[in-house]
């Protein structure tokens, strides 16, 4: 199998790739992650996810199969990125509070030392439950919120604000499996399953 490289250090995810023995090489790309005002959400996760892959890929140069993902949390045509800190997480939580948004991972995969790159993207639509201030506090007390886009993790504590969700489940976690593996096996001949 060829080598894979995941230009990210989520642990969720290298969680996805190691359940099903892809056991990614863990390479994390240092990009300033900067968006530009013109640019639709869609096409921001995808230029992020591409800047990480092509960062990566200039570390490599014998035909490793570069991974590269962003994830961002969109309401209405807001960018919810990370919070802050916990009264940005309160914040961001609260505009979701009893409303659907929209998750959105663009992923880019690179063959290194090849022109091969591919870019796309998977939504999901995720509509939380109407939460009490009271509920909201307490889910930022469990510290869960702090490193995720939308401050909340759809895989942890966080699946208890949620009411339901409309697309890929694991897209929401941060790696969208069905096109990840369209995408690897189409363009790099390697099936996850």
């Amino acid at each position: 199998m060829k080598k894979i490289i995941l230009a990210s250090s989520s642990p969720r995810r290298k969680e996805i790739l190691n359940k099903y023995k892809l056991n990614p090489i863990i390479f994390e790309a240092k990009i300033e992650e900067k968006k530009a005002y013109n640019e639709s959400p869609k096409q921001v996760a995808m230029a992020l996810a591409f800047e990480k892959a092509s960062w990566v890929s200039n570390y490599f140069n014998n035909g490793e199969v570069i991974i590269g993902a962003d994830t961002i949390v969109v309401l209405g045509d807001i960018i919810l990125g990370k919070p802050k800190d916990e009264e940005d997480a309160f914040r961001i939580l609260s505009l979701l509070n009893n409303k659907e948004h929209c998750v959105i991972t663009g992923v880019s995969i690179i063959k290194a030392n090849t022109n091969i790159k591919i870019i796309d993207y998977e939504s999901t639509l995720v509509r939380f439950r109407h939460l009490s201030d009271g509920q909201i506090k307490r889910y930022i007390e469990t510290k869960e919120p702090m490193d995720k886009a939308g401050a909340y993790g759809i895989q942890g504590y966080g699946e208890v604000l949620v009411e339901k969700i409309d697309g890929c489940y694991s897209n929401v976690v941060g790696l969208p499996l069905g096109k990840l593996d369209y995408l690897l096996n189409k363009f790099f001949d390697i099936k996850i399953l």
